[in-house]
């Protein structure tokens, strides 16, 4: 799962036809990306289908805002977001740096009482 504020990069930009008319901006495949908010998604973004896949996790992006999810009741505020199955953590160098640091580091002998 994903966390506020993490970069995320674009593994899945295969959109179907329905949600070029309904998002304003989609992500890009190997674009990066930082998470604005992460929440349990209905599964699907026409009223149709909604609920379908319970337990999907959505996430907002920052570099990304849409418009109100046209499915909320009146009065309810809500943007449309995106499947977090859509992306992967960045992976940086200091990340494969500090796991490089970790497994050269001596473990110390523990010697029994």
């Amino acid at each position: 799962m994903f966390a506020k504020g993490q970069k995320v990069v674009c593994i899945n930009d295969e959109f179907p036809p329905m949600a070029h008319l309904l998002f304003k901006f989609l992500p890009k495949k190997d674009s990066v990306y930082t998470v604005r908010a992460v929440y349990i998604g209905r599964g699907n973004y026409t009223r149709a289908q909604s609920g379908q896949r319970d337990g999907e996790i959505g996430v907002l992006l920052e570099e990304l805002v849409n418009p109100r999810d046209p499915s909320l009741k009146r009065g309810l505020h809500g943007e449309l977001g995106f499947n977090s199955e859509r992306f992967a953590p960045l992976q940086t160098n200091e990340d494969e740096e500090s796991a490089e640091y970790a497994d050269s580091v001596a473990r110390p002998e523990l010697i029994p009482a």
